[in-house]
């Protein structure tokens, strides 16, 4: 089995019952999780100092043991705070040696986005400790996702889908739009052509996800891509005021504007029933008849 290091760059695990039955859910898979002492830290809203938080990345470089799953307690706000304190040069050597295999989402995906960025470094955006391994009840189709991606070098997920047909290949990244969109202009976010964007969020109204996918379109982001894909965004309902203004709406304006494939209906994002997808990797993007597959490759994985 498996060890999991913890860490927690982000916001403090409010909920510790949650974080907790994590840790026992995966113990009891026979899983070892080392360094538990951060999910109990706490300064103000963040999981501890910008100076303890940062330490949790850096000391990544000095991590041991093969087969080491790195993965943040949760996520909320904070990553983007210790951009600038981390030595983004040490973690990209480390990787390269022997790579620890990283997973997270959400504000997690600041720190991916930086190490694409700063060292082509493959990380997985995928379930967490509160959030997924927490909750009360399981996902298995989350869980079976997120070993299938770690453990095979190749590996298809595959979907409901709707949008053009298209066969497609490319670097797959991305994450969380609200933390991709506030990197643009900064040195941490990965300068990709001819890549996979999956993006995904969640308590954004539909304008709001709309607005965010412009401005990577305006700083001409989109345009670069082959395929952009659509993951989850609940809390996305609209209102009154809308008038039938909705995310079907925005994804039929993306179409109208973009010149590559928009293609959605992936279960990928803050849902507990998700993918994991290695950012960074190899992948090719298949949809034809509202079906949607999406073959991963070149990611570090278990036992390599």
């Amino acid at each position: 089995m498996s060890l999991i290091h913890l860490i927690a760059p982000s916001g403090y695990a409010i909920n510790q019952q949650a974080a907790l039955r994590g840790v026992a859910r995966l113990e009891q898979a026979g899983h070892a999780v080392e360094n538990q002492r951060v999910i109990t830290r706490r300064q103000q809203r963040f999981a501890g100092s910008d100076a303890e938080r940062a330490a949790d990345l850096n000391d990544l470089a000095q991590l041991a043991g093969p087969d080491t799953i790195v993965m943040p307690v949760r996520g909320g706000y904070g990553a983007t705070r210790l951009l600038d304190q981390i030595d983004w040069q040490a973690l990209c050597r480390r990787q390269q040696r022997s790579p620890l295999l990283i997973c997270g989402h959400s504000d997690f995906t600041a720190v991916q986005m930086a190490l694409l960025s700063r060292g082509n470094v493959i990380t997985f955006s995928g379930p967490m400790l509160t959030g997924n391994f927490g909750a009360e009840t399981l996902n298995d189709f989350t869980v079976e996702h997120f070993w299938r991606a770690l453990r095979h070098p190749q590996f298809t997920v595959e979907w409901q889908s709707s949008g053009p047909q298209c066969d497609v290949e490319g670097t797959l990244w991305g994450g969380n739009l609200a933390m991709l969109t506030s990197l643009v202009g900064t040195p941490w976010l990965p300068q990709i052509d001819g890549g996979i964007l999956v993006v995904e969020d969640v308590n954004e109204h539909p304008f709001r996800v709309e607005r965010m996918l412009l401005q990577l379109f305006h700083a001409g982001i989109l345009s670069r891509q082959r395929a952009l894909v659509l993951g989850s965004f609940s809390g996305a309902e609209p209102n009154d005021y809308d008038a039938g203004y909705d995310l079907p709406t925005v994804a039929a304006y993306l179409r109208s504007r973009l010149a590559i494939p928009v293609i959605d209906g992936l279960d990928f994002g803050h849902e507990q029933r998700t993918v994991t997808l290695p950012l960074g990797a190899r992948a090719r993007l298949v949809n034809q008849r509202e079906a949607a597959t999406l073959t991963l490759s070149g990611h570090p994985v278990l036992g390599e």
